[in-house]
């Protein structure tokens, strides 16, 4: 308990007196969360509400894979993203590891098929109500995908919400990556896996009650962007 006061303590003057390390590093979770989340956001709404509408022989198998996929384990993705972008690996030459960049690789991998996941299960119910309508209209699939991103984009949003949730707590996969370097690669989850191997747990729950805190207000923020939950919208 002492430990818990301590740290909400600790997150409480970082808040307060603008800690330029707490900035730096808080600056630098955004920057590489929601990067991946852009990213892994424009791969993952097309392909799961492609998959609602679109028919083919593989359809089935295609979704069980995805679904699978939401539970890859980040150390083993990681593991991948560090040996392709390794000097011995086919991308070395780019010399991206341990660099940001490396690390928003690692997190769309990890988000992409949790957000097609989620995406894909919203876009299979709207397109049931929808299907009678776009078929009798003879819209191109192409058109039919524009118009159910459209018109269930607010779905859609928990989707988002839960990839950007993913990115934001991420630590196995981007520790291995990105080498969790000073000014470099440190984020808020790499610093509190280092404040607590040496042994500062006032300092890694202060940083922890943080990262929670910065993920509430995205949350907050996005919902009050897109005006969820007022009357009359949902």
């Amino acid at each position: 308990m002492t430990d818990i006061w301590a740290g909400l303590t600790s997150a409480f003057w970082l808040i307060v007196t603008l800690d330029p390390d707490l900035v730096e590093i808080t600056l630098r979770s955004l920057q590489v969360s929601l990067t991946a989340l852009v990213i892994a956001c424009c791969i993952a709404l097309p392909l799961g509400t492609s998959l609602a509408v679109r028919r083919f022989r593989y359809r089935r198998a295609t979704i069980a894979v995805l679904n699978a996929f939401m539970g890859l384990p980040p150390v083993v993705v990681g593991l991948i993203v560090y040996l392709l972008l390794s000097r011995s690996g086919p991308f070395g030459v780019l010399g991206l590891l341990f660099t940001p960049t490396a690390m928003i690789i690692a997190q769309v991998i990890i988000i992409t098929p949790l957000i097609a996941s989620i995406t894909h299960q919203a876009m299979r119910e709207l397109w049931a109500e929808y299907h009678d309508l776009l078929i009798s209209l003879n819209t191109p699939k192409r058109q039919r995908i524009k118009t159910l991103l459209w018109d269930g984009r607010r779905t859609l949003l928990t989707a988002a919400l839960a990839g950007f949730g993913r990115a934001i707590g991420e630590v196995g996969a981007i520790m291995v990556v990105g080498g969790n370097i000073d000014h470099a690669t440190r984020v808020l989850t790499t610093a509190i896996a280092l404040e607590t191997g040496k042994g500062d747990f006032a300092l890694a729950l202060g940083l922890g009650f943080v990262l929670i805190a910065l993920a509430l207000v995205v949350n907050f923020a996005i919902h009050a962007l897109s005006r969820t939950e007022q009357e009359g919208t949902w």
